[in-house]
């Protein structure tokens, strides 16, 4: 089976029914709907009947579940369904909730599926559909418009295409309002409503910032427990993600709280707090597409230690420092002392300071290996 993970309204639904289309034959079947609703509750004799899985045929059927998540037993019922129909279909299931999120759903489903997590937009995602069979792409320009239209609306892909003021507004107040009344409220029996919405203000407000626990427990006027209770069901359902420091090789580096970032990043109304998500965000996604699609694996971290020396980001592979990124708003100068103290510590191969006031360079960043300055439109371009 193949799992698309990913926030609500960032297109999972229309790629899978794209794969379908492609492919021929598809079942479309969404927990949503009350007609799709009572045929998986009924079984997975039933759904075998209606996709016609009980006749011979020469052709493979396509069967999409969406948002099955949302079924108590959704777990239980895709292992028996592909255990006895696996070899007779193709099976897709969608989820805007981490698809692991419920602990009391029954039988393990390790081994019967890859999971794809699907991001926003990127750069590079609206440059080309292409996907590069290297690791690092080869750059590619980008008109201004398209890039400044893409950090202020956001990459998810209605307030992008539309890109007015108005639309946006309105798109992030319905989103908001069926994250935490909805999703979260139902599927996780939290009751709170105005005190998780205080909760993700602030998020917006300390975007990339040095936030302890007891500092946003203090802030919604609940306990340390239940804002990491929280804030675990928030990242969960795709509203933030968290980077934590990196600590190895790294003498007097701080080893405890993680920086938070949104998934939209157009939600965030510091300049710099923005850019520095839209960043971010460019780096998750690759991390996670090159993880998912077996080029080996890759996580997100940030550097700082105890005389408040930083670094924004540092991407592993395999466990193994590899790149370093520092963030500039615009021409500072020159490059950060913080790059070359890190990258001496970490060994990483890579030091980049991206400048967002610099005009792209059709230049491979990635040929450079002591720190450099390289435009912000040159090296999200190379990523995915």
């Amino acid at each position: 089976m193949v799992f698309l993970a990913g926030p609500r309204q960032v297109g999972k639904t229309t790629i899978s029914l794209e794969v379908g289309k492609q492919l021929g034959l598809f079942y479309y079947f969404n927990w949503d709907h009350d007609a799709s609703r009572a045929s998986i509750i009924a079984g997975t004799l039933e759904i075998a009947e209606l996709t016609g899985l009980l006749k011979i045929s020469n052709k493979k059927p396509v069967i999409i579940f969406d948002e099955i998540h949302k079924f108590g037993r959704w777990k239980q019922f895709l292992k028996g369904f592909f255990d006895v129909y696996g070899e007779r279909c193709h099976i897709l299931v969608t989820g805007s909730a981490k698809l692991n999120i419920y602990k009391k759903t029954g039988d393990s489903l390790m081994g019967r599926y890859f999971l794809y997590r699907i991001h926003p937009l990127s750069i590079r995602e609206l440059l080309t559909s292409k996907i590069s069979s290297e690791l690092i792409a080869e750059p590619k320009p980008i008109s201004t418009k398209r890039f400044d239209q893409l950090v202020q609306y956001g990459g998810f892909p209605e307030p992008y295409l539309r890109s007015t003021i108005k639309f946006s507004s309105k798109w992030h107040r319905t989103t908001q309002s069926l994250l935490l009344r909805e999703d979260i409220r139902d599927l996780c029996q939290i009751q709170e409503l105005a005190q998780l919405e205080t909760l993700s203000t602030l998020l917006q407000e300390t975007v990339g910032q040095y936030v302890t626990q007891s500092t946003l427990a203090n802030h919604v006027k609940v306990s340390i427990p239940t804002i990491s209770r929280w804030l675990e069901t928030l990242e969960a359902f795709y509203y933030c993600f968290s980077i934590r420091p990196w600590s190895k090789n790294v003498k007097r580096s701080l080893r405890k709280e993680p920086k938070y970032y949104l998934w939209d990043w157009s939600r965030t109304k510091n300049k710099g707090a923005l850019l520095e998500n839209f960043v971010a965000s460019h780096l998750l996604k690759a991390a996670h597409f090159w993880t998912d699609y077996g080029f080996g694996n890759f996580e997100l971290f940030y550097l700082r230690d105890k005389e408040k020396r930083e670094v924004d980001f540092l991407m592993t592979k395999d466990q193994s420092p590899w790149f370093l990124v520092e963030v500039k708003s615009g021409d500072n100068g020159g490059i950060s002392k913080s790059l070359y103290h890190f990258q001496e510590q970490t060994g990483a191969m890579h030091a980049f300071q991206l400048n967002f006031g610099l005009k792209y360079v059709d230049q491979n960043c990635f040929a450079y290996t002591k720190p450099i300055i390289v435009p912000a439109s040159t090296f999200l371009s190379q990523l995915v």
